[in-house]
């Protein structure tokens, strides 16, 4: 008994290990504690941070589109209509700069905007609203640019330029009964044996991301185009009064950069109602659809490749010479801007004046343009991309940005 008394009967040992064990335990429930806090408040900080960026953009978005507005309020009382890279709106040092008058707590915002109608429109390949033929002047321009692009070795391939445009052209059109147009394209019949199986379209594409899922068509096919040797050796070609070694550096830049996203040279938008077209097409409305797709491209934005697609093959090698009168600086000694709103200016630049471009394919105005608005806070980064189209509205008169597509990052 009194063993058992000395072994068991001290309450001190047991109440320190007691104690110990309970501390144990109150540091455990701390330190989780403690954790779960901290990471709410992260939470609730990146929360705060993710709503504050998106009000941010959205600013840049919303700064952007008055722009967008004053310039045509601005072209339309001066009875000119014309969007060129030296106004207000392609100028991101002047947007950047009204963006800094904003008192924002924190962070930064930078806004980008892009014309659309710079860019070949993929849904003009056929004659909207029927949406049955092919437009055969777009029909050209695909060729040229595809060709310059692929540079396909073999013409019956699926993946030659005239494969791709009769294949686009059957995902595009409507009321044939299927019909497919040429050796290579394809309806549903083709789509449908797929893995996974999928139908032909038959109408307008509304994104671009939808071409590759047109026969011939990969991003294999289509991502990599800036290292096309044939386009660059064309661009090799071109003189633009450089010296070698700025030369080189230009043409790098065009094949590396530009050329790597299709999104640079072709456009899902473009889509006009049929009464406010252009009245000499004499565009008849067909089965109550009251859209059309003009396809012309803004000659004062679009890029060199694009431009070069543009031109008579006879006239190709003169592109950098009207891409470059376009570029003038209106800081250079002469001080002049070029006149570019009439759709014949081209034939003002060196070389050119016996060139003859298919009018159907070009005009100098848009109301088409991308938004790209990025704002960053404590290296958190969000962009927001919209594409809008200024239209005026029927009920007020005033001129507004309505927006097409929104995106975030």
């Amino acid at each position: 008994m009194r063993i058992f008394e000395k072994t068991f009967g001290n309450n001190r040992g047991v109440a320190l290990l007691i104690t110990l064990t309970i501390i144990v335990i109150l540091l455990a429930v701390t330190v989780e504690l403690n954790r779960k806090v901290r990471t709410h408040v992260v939470s609730t900080a990146m929360a705060r941070d993710r709503i504050t960026l998106t009000q941010m953009a959205e600013t840049g978005i919303d700064v952007s589109r008055a722009v967008l507005i004053k310039d045509k309020m601005e072209d339309e009382a001066n009875s000119k209509l014309v969007d060129s890279l030296f106004e207000d709106w392609a100028d991101t040092e002047i947007i950047n700069d009204a963006l800094k008058e904003i008192p924002f707590a924190s962070g930064d915002v930078t806004v980008t905007i892009t014309d659309e109608l710079g860019k070949i429109q993929v849904n003009a390949l056929v004659r909207f609203p029927k949406g049955q033929e092919l437009n055969r002047d777009q029909q050209i321009l695909w060729d040229r640019f595809l060709g310059y692009v692929l540079g396909s070795e073999n013409p019956e391939d699926d993946t030659s330029p005239p494969a791709i445009i009769n294949s686009v052209k059957d995902w595009l059109d409507s009321g044939d009964d299927d019909l497919t147009t040429g050796l290579n394209g394809a309806e549903s019949d083709y789509y449908e044996e797929l893995d996974p199986p999928y139908s032909c379209k038959n109408g307008p594409f509304i994104h671009l991301g939808e071409l590759y899922l047109v026969k011939g068509i990969t991003p294999d096919l289509l991502k990599n185009i800036g290292d096309n040797e044939d386009l660059t050796e064309l661009l090799g070609k071109f003189d633009i009064g450089l010296d070698d070694e700025q030369l080189v550096e230009q043409i790098s830049a065009v094949s590396d950069a530009q050329l790597t996203d299709l999104g640079m040279y072709m456009t899902v938008y473009g889509m006009t109602s049929v009464e406010d077209s252009v009245a000499k097409e004499k565009i008849e409305e067909s089965d109550g659809k009251k859209f059309t797709f003009p396809g012309r491209i803004n000659i004062n934005t679009a890029d060199l490749p694009v431009l070069v697609a543009i031109l008579p093959s006879e006239s190709e090698d003169l592109a950098p010479a009207i891409y470059e009168y376009r570029q003038a600086d209106p800081e250079s000694e002469s001080g002049e801007i070029p006149d570019l709103s009439s759709l014949t200016w081209y034939k003002s630049a060196p070389g050119c004046s016996d060139v003859k471009i298919n009018e159907k394919l070009i005009t100098v105005s848009s109301d088409f343009f991308r938004i790209t608005s990025t704002a960053v806070i404590n290296e958190v980064e969000m962009t927001l991309t919209t594409v809008v189209q200024r239209e005026k509205n029927k009920k007020t008169g005033k001129w507004e940005c309505r927006v097409l597509s929104w995106s975030e990052e």
